[in-house]
């Protein structure tokens, strides 16, 4: 498991699925590899979050919305780990893939759902942003290289079960 491959998985891929795949690559640094798709892709990254990781100071360059079919089949690229990162507490349908890796749940509200001002959107992004970052530091804590697939899989339904509060901020 070297690098871990981890893939992000939404139903549009064109937010929080891009944050978490921009931000791990970004703070893996090449312990992990990360990667993102859709059940249903937008076919373009949302701007608010195309700007939110470039004020983080994160790489935004090859990004892109994309069906999670690349990620299936004899061409795809192994995976260790896949994260849906949809809000079930809204009742948003999440994709489902299979396979042989580790599956877990960090749903979050869709930032880009929020209507209002730019600087209400802004906020929203930067909100979804700090909980993706807070918990993809908490992943980057594990042994992953020498947990269990069982083991793993309890750590990573814990850190999806860490909220904002958890962090000590609101987001913002």
């Amino acid at each position: 498991m070297n690098p871990c491959r981890v893939l992000f998985i939404c139903t549009g891929n064109s937010a929080r699925s891009i944050l978490s795949e921009a931000t791990l690559n970004h703070l893996g640094k090449g312990r992990f590899e990360a990667y993102s798709a859709g059940s249903k892709p937008t076919g373009q990254v949302n701007p608010y979050a195309l700007e939110e990781l470039a004020t983080a100071g994160i790489p935004i360059d090859g990004l892109s919305s994309k069906s999670w079919d690349r990620f299936v089949g004899e061409d795809a690229p192994p995976l260790d780990i896949v994260i849906t990162v949809c809000d079930s507490a809204a009742n948003e349908p999440c994709p489902v893939l299979f396979g042989d890796f580790v599956r877990t749940h960090w749903g979050l509200p869709d930032p880009a759902a929020v209507k209002g001002s730019p600087v209400v959107i802004n906020k929203a992004f930067r909100k979804a942003h700090t909980l993706i970052t807070y918990r993809l530091m908490e992943l980057l804590k594990l042994p992953v290289e020498t947990m269990s697939q069982e083991e793993l899989k309890r750590a990573l339904d814990g850190i999806g079960a860490l909220s904002d509060e958890d962090n000590n901020g609101d987001g913002a």
